[in-house]
């Protein structure tokens, strides 16, 4: 772990909210509202509730792993990756729970008004990504332990939050009745899905880095993540699977789909993610890969990005 000394309580916070991740949770909103624009269906007060909603839900589930983590005995002195609040005794660990539970709150009532827009589809949605935020490290059976971490992030960092981005903001658009029981037709189109795949592949990407890296000290504490499971050399199979199907995704955008060519954008970031990859397949210490970690989540925030000027820019030019 990194020093703790002369951290300040502010900076502690900040530690803890862990703003590096966040665009695991931004990226696939703003992928949702790009093809929402270049669809017809855009409609902005839905897009910037499901923004602010999907952030606290990253930000609930960054306290939610600290604390669990913790008090699990996951986080120990060897593990190389950056510090941990509750671990590093900067933060009590009640303090961090009831974080944990505020934010958790907090995007519970931005979510109020998304349930009245898309209905018992959305309340589904948002009570599921709470609760397998909290389970992912917490609970009696823990799936982040379990090699399922990396399932969780790509349906829900990805597919789910794309979709249902792409969603809330159909259903206004369209003018569909509030509080609707079904996902009513139109409203989530294989092109979603599709860009879903996309950002839940990348934010996957994140998760892989961090797991390489703590492979050693995640299996000496029993958690036994894909990682741990699979070994290095499939574990970074798997980091460069995700990265072909991301980059895929453009191209059957624009081929498949009848988009502009203008969306095959996301492939100049290709460089980036090449420089990242091969550090990847390289390296397992944390002097190498905390980098690398912060370097793939530039890597979404740059793809999305770029997807989403690449959807749009034909549309409001």
């Amino acid at each position: 772990m990194t020093a703790t000394a002369d951290v300040t309580r502010r900076q502690a916070w900040l530690m803890a909210a862990r703003p590096q991740t966040l665009p695991a949770g931004g990226a696939p909103v703003v992928i949702g509202v790009a093809l929402a624009v270049a669809d017809g269906v855009f409609a902005p007060l839905p897009a910037v509730a499901a923004l602010v909603g999907a952030l606290l839900i990253q930000i609930g589930t960054n306290f939610a792993n600290d604390y669990y983590d913790a008090v699990n005995g996951a986080d120990t002195e060897d593990r190389e990756g950056f510090t941990r609040v509750t671990a590093g005794g900067l933060i009590d660990p009640p303090e961090v729970k009831r974080a944990m539970i505020a934010t958790y709150v907090l995007s519970l009532v931005v979510g109020l008004y998304l349930v009245y827009v898309g209905g018992l589809p959305i309340l589904v949605v948002g009570l599921s990504s709470i609760v397998a935020g909290i389970l992912y490290t917490g609970g009696p059976y823990p799936y982040g332990y379990y090699g399922l971490g990396d399932l969780f992030v790509f349906v829900y960092f990805g597919v789910v939050a794309v979709t249902g981005t792409y969603y809330v903001q159909a259903v206004t658009a369209l003018g569909i009745d509030p509080l609707v029981v079904a996902i009513p037709g139109w409203t989530v189109t294989p092109e979603s899905v599709l860009a879903g795949v996309a950002a839940g592949a990348l934010a996957t990407c994140i998760l892989v880095v961090n797991n390489i890296r703590d492979r050693e000290t995640d299996a000496a504490a029993g958690k036994r993540t894909l990682a741990v499971l699979l070994g290095y050399r499939l574990s970074r199979v798997e980091f460069c699977g995700l990265l072909a199907a991301a980059y895929a995704v453009p191209v059957v955008l624009w081929a498949q789909f009848g988009y502009h060519p203008a969306a095959l954008a996301p492939t100049l970031s290709l460089p980036l993610a090449v420089s990242v990859a091969r550090v990847v397949v390289t390296e397992r210490d944390g002097s190498a890969l905390n980098p690398a970690l912060e370097r793939t989540g530039q890597l979404l925030a740059v793809y999305a990005l770029l997807l989403a000027a690449g959807l749009t820019a034909p549309v409001v030019i």
